[in-house]
């Protein structure tokens, strides 16, 4: 018996798209080729969504699942396994789609309620597995719904709740459902409508005005509300204007606010009524007319000198029964100066600041506009001065000056003048800063500034400041005499120079070593010094330059020169005089040492060794002066002290020893010994 598995199938009937309550009926087909003709027996299974929901074992090569009332919930991927005799074969995947969803059901826990309260909703959809979104909507009458959206996502139902709002008289509530397909989202049919009947708990307040609401100012004036309540605890009315409460009463239903108009009583009063969260209110428009107009203030002048004489006057225009008095404003408080129409006085400083007046009719009191009077002091003379302090500025740096005046009532005005050019108007309190940027070589002086206020004395000038301008050092250099070489015990003369620079000048000479050390300093008032440097010492050999600065705080560096000291002439003739001499006595020995072995008869290998080491000592006294490796000399500079500078001769010469002299060659007969002996 042998077969194979050809395909396994999966199908719907009537289609992959199943309407919501129709039947449908899922069909795994297995298509086989047997050899012969024989029986059997399959396994089926059915996945959706990756579960087993149906399985059957069968001889026939297809097994249905029916579904009689097909609901959203079956909506998903199917896919089924035939298995038979130890052969396994799979199908591909199918997505069913069960088109719409159960209709859901609405309750509410109240049907009737009070403004204020609220009302708990549930929503659910049965049959239907989550995820689900749920709308709830509340319908009212001539307004557009309000919805509220709930996620839920573990179970099929949700609840909510709604605040009923002042105005809510008869209520529907509905609700529809959301779940996600493979081709988007698909709704649910809208629930039940649920009716729900609003009760007031207390009605709209009434506000009324005594007498009317049209007064004069000086009239007295009345406000009333009131309301009814079904329950009386935890009422309160408030009674405000804009946003300013006037009065307030709890726990009773009338309230009663009275007050003497004015003016600015004039606009609109709101009663409200307030009980947890439900709040009514009435809103009432008054107009307060004018009893008399503001008083107006006149002052003879608003700017002048101290001591002159100030009045200031105050009236009604077509209005004259009115009790007036004249004030001063103040940080803490208005400062009475006369009840009267007209009021004078002879000003200082001090005396500056606002002042307004005041007009009272029947227990109105109106004040004018305030009048801003200046008293002032005359500017002293200004002083005028460098910031940094100096008279003086670097050339190409900027100059900043300050003027200042000790005297006066600010503001006032500064003017700066460069020669007789002005630069610059400042207004300020009691000094001013001025900056110059275009300092030139030829700006040595013409600063002025002058300073005046609102003071009729006029304007007052500072002496002329001159101002130094100091030009930088520029290319420093360094020369000397002799130039390069310089015997030792001779003098040297250093010349420092500069190409331009601002006298007084500070020259700095120094030389190079591990570290730079200060030779000398001095300062002058030149462009040049010459610094003589006297008995020149071989530790003086080294590298020099200077250092030039002046008050622009510059350091201008030279390039350096090298100074090499050598021997004097004669010290070198010494040296050459005493080598000289000692060759001179190497000779005589040599030679007495000839004679001495000679009258002992030896006289050809002796001649032959004088020959070869007068020779030798020749030699060597030639290398002598370029290569003093002997411990018997000394090379030129071994004979001079620095401190004294004169030759002095370390140790006497020695002749040299003929009988440990180097022999460069000779032949010595060499006799065989007796074995024997």
């Amino acid at each position: 018996q042998v077969f194979t598995f050809n395909r396994v199938e999966i199908r719907v009937q009537p289609s992959v798209k199943v309407k919501n309550g129709a039947p449908m009926s899922i069909i795994c087909h297995a298509d086989i080729s047997k050899n012969t003709d024989f029986r059997l027996k399959h396994n089926f299974t059915i996945f959706k969504d990756g579960k087993i929901v149906f399985m059957a074992v069968s001889d026939k090569e297809d097994a249905h699942y029916e579904i009689p009332v097909a609901k959203s919930s079956h909506t998903g991927d199917y896919e089924c396994t035939v298995k038979a005799d130890g052969k396994l074969g799979f199908s591909s995947s199918i997505y069913v789609w069960v088109v719409g969803m159960t209709k859901p059901i609405l309750t509410a826990d109240k049907k009737e309620v009070l403004e204020g309260e609220v009302v708990k909703l549930r929503c659910e959809l049965p049959e239907e597995v989550p995820p689900l979104e749920f709308f709830f909507r509340k319908i009212k009458t001539n307004s557009a719904p309000k919805e509220k959206r709930v996620p839920e996502q573990t179970q099929n139902f949700s609840e909510v709740e709604f605040y009923v709002e002042e105005g809510d008289n008869i209520l529907q509530f509905d609700c529809f459902g959301k779940r996600q397909v493979r081709s988007g989202w698909e709704s649910s049919q809208h629930s039940n409508k649920t009716l729900v009947t609003v009760k007031e708990p207390f009605i709209k307040p009434t506000l009324i005005t005594k007498p009317s609401r049209n007064v004069t100012e000086g009239d007295q004036i009345e406000f009333e509300c009131s309301t009814v309540v079904a329950q009386i605890r935890n009422i309160e009315i408030i009674f405000q204007k804009n946003r300013t409460i006037l009065n307030s009463v709890r726990d009773k239903k009338f309230l009663k606010y009275s007050t003497v108009a004015t003016q600015e009583d004039s606009g609109e009063y709101l009663c409200k009524v307030e009980q947890g969260a439900v709040s009514k209110t009435t809103k009432l428009n008054v107009f307060v007319s004018e009893l008399f107009p503001k008083p107006m203030l006149s002052a003879s002048m608003t700017k002048l000198d101290e001591s002159k004489s100030l009045i200031l006057s105050c009236s009604i225009n077509g209005f004259r029964g009115a009790n007036f008095s004249i004030v001063r404003k103040s940080s803490s408080g208005d400062i009475l100066l006369k009840n009267s129409r007209v009021f004078e006085m002879r000003v200082n400083v001090n005396d500056t600041g606002s002042y307004t007046c005041k007009a009272e009719v029947k227990g109105i009191v109106k004040e004018s506009k305030p009048v801003r009077i200046n008293v002032y002091a005359p500017v002293s003379k200004p002083t005028l001065s460098v910031v940094s302090g100096s008279p003086e500025v670097v050339l190409g740096k900027p100059l900043q000056l300050i003027c200042h005046s000790v005297m006066g009532t600010p503001p006032i005005t500064f003017t700066f003048y460069k020669g007789d050019e002005i630069k610059k108007n400042v207004t300020n309190d009691t000094y001013a800063t001025f900056l110059d940027e275009d300092i030139g070589l030829n700006d040595n002086g013409g600063y002025k500034c002058d300073a005046r206020n609102n003071h009729s004395s006029g304007v007052k000038t500072s002496n002329i400041l001159n101002v130094t301008v100091i030009v930088p050092i520029r290319d420093a250099s360094l020369g000397s005499v002799p130039y390069g070489e310089v015997e030792v015990g001779s003098d040297t003369a250093f010349l420092c120079s500069v190409k331009e620079g601002s006298w007084p000048i500070d020259f700095k000479f120094f030389k190079k070593t591990d570290h730079e050390v200060l030779l000398h300093e001095v300062r002058e008032y030149s462009d040049r010094t010459i610094w003589h440097k006297k008995t020149m010492k071989r530790k003086d050999t080294g590298t020099y330059y200077c250092m030039a600065s002046n008050r622009a705080s510059v350091d201008v560096r030279s390039r350096p020169i090298t100074i090499s000291v050598i021997l004097a002439a004669w010290q070198k003739g010494v040296i050459a005089a005493f080598v000289l001499t000692a060759m001179a006595g190497a000779g005589a020995v040599a030679l007495w040492w000839f004679l001495r072995k000679k009258k002992k008869g030896n006289e050809w290998f002796p001649s032959l060794c004088l020959g070869t080491n007068v020779l030798q000592l020749n030699l060597h006294f030639e290398k002598l002066p370029r290569q003093p490796s002997d411990g018997n000399f000394y090379s030129a500079s071994g004979y001079i002290e620095d401190n004294e500078n004169h030759m002095k001769s370390t140790d006497e010469s020695k002749g040299p020893d003929l009988e440990s002299a180097e022999v460069d060659y000779t032949e010595v007969e060499v006799s065989t010994l007796d074995p024997h002996r």
